[in-house]
């Protein structure tokens, strides 16, 4: 199968390797400096999936260098704020037969694929592994909550299509499978990023530490309080009627699989990065302005963020 992988930061790596390293001819795109790394040494990859050492078919910094003109999968891996850009980028490369993956967190990028593709070649995954960037070219899976969930929003593609690429992605070493609840899942996703992700970048600690905190957990229970009065008006569903449902789940089940794991927000605050703040607890807000629902507790975490962002960044230019 012919791959293209738009993006290679963690995530991005993590499935390039992995796909090629299960048999495929893999091509990536991405910056300048990763680039020039992987062409030299490769892809390192260490962690709970073990220790890979990883030679991709091409590497580019640009999409007008790649020398195939179709792919049979576009995955795109990139921060949800150039989701847009990439999905035109890919576009002259997508023929009839091509699938493309939105691998990435967050809320609006499968709607953003889906105004200028076919949805009936946009695929939506929910991701809970954990990937840390330990230097260009080298990356390490943390931890892993569950299997990567692929899915069709709007059942536009088969449910052959899906599980047979679930299966090429667990064969490639990728933990994965298909379910018709994809949705239910991205928003759990979205729930357990926004009550962890800006909270662990703001005190720069691990997950764990926030869960063991009573002052921080009421703060996570009012911005998952808040998601589902969002979600509610916008007829999104759960697999929690409610927030008492949720909030055990959250703390008893998911919080110790991935108490170790720094928030990738975090990540990208200290590599003086633009955040995935907007599509987070940021979109909540907006979504939440839209119903006339109040997101305060989300709405400062988006400000704090914002602020820390912009003071990393410009200390990193000076």
């Amino acid at each position: 199968m012919r791959v293209l992988i738009f993006g290679l930061g963690g995530v991005g790596q993590i499935f390039a390797g992995f796909l090629k390293k299960g048999g495929h001819h893999v091509t990536g795109i991405g910056r300048q400096s990763v680039v020039k790394t992987i062409e030299k040494q490769g892809i390192t990859i260490t962690g709970i999936w073990g220790e890979h050492q990883i030679r991709l078919d091409h590497v580019h910094t640009d999409i007008n260098e790649l020398p195939v003109s179709r792919f049979d999968l576009i995955l795109i891996s990139v921060k949800s704020f150039d989701t847009k850009s990439a999905v035109w980028a890919i576009k002259p490369y997508i023929d009839h037969n091509t699938l493309v993956v939105c691998a990435q967190n967050g809320y609006g990028n499968y709607e953003t694929a889906c105004a200028i593709l076919e949805k009936r070649q946009v695929i939506l995954t929910r991701l809970l592994f954990g990937v840390e960037l330990l230097a260009p070219g080298s990356v390490k899976v943390s931890v892993c909550g569950d299997d990567v969930i692929v899915g069709s929003p709007e059942n536009t593609i088969s449910r052959e299509i899906l599980e047979s690429l679930a299966q090429i992605f667990s064969r490639a070493g990728i933990p994965s499978r298909y379910s018709p609840d994809i949705i239910k899942f991205l928003w759990g996703k979205i729930l357990y990023n926004c009550s962890l992700n800006a909270l662990g970048a703001t005190l720069e600690v691990p997950y764990g530490t926030l869960g063991d905190n009573n002052n921080l957990r009421k703060i996570m229970d009012s911005v998952v309080r808040e998601i589902f009065a969002v979600a509610k008006f916008y007829q999104i569903p759960f697999f929690w009627d409610k927030p008492e449902e949720y909030l055990p789940h959250f703390y008893e089940k998911l919080l110790p699989l991935t108490s170790a794991h720094h928030s990738s927000m975090l990540q990208d605050i200290q590599m003086g990065k633009k955040t995935e703040i907007d599509a987070l607890n940021g979109a909540m807000v907006t979504l939440g302005k839209k119903a006339g629902i109040d997101t305060p507790i989300n709405w400062v975490l988006t400000k704090i963020i914002k602020a820390k962002e912009a003071i990393c960044m410009q200390k990193g230019s000076k």
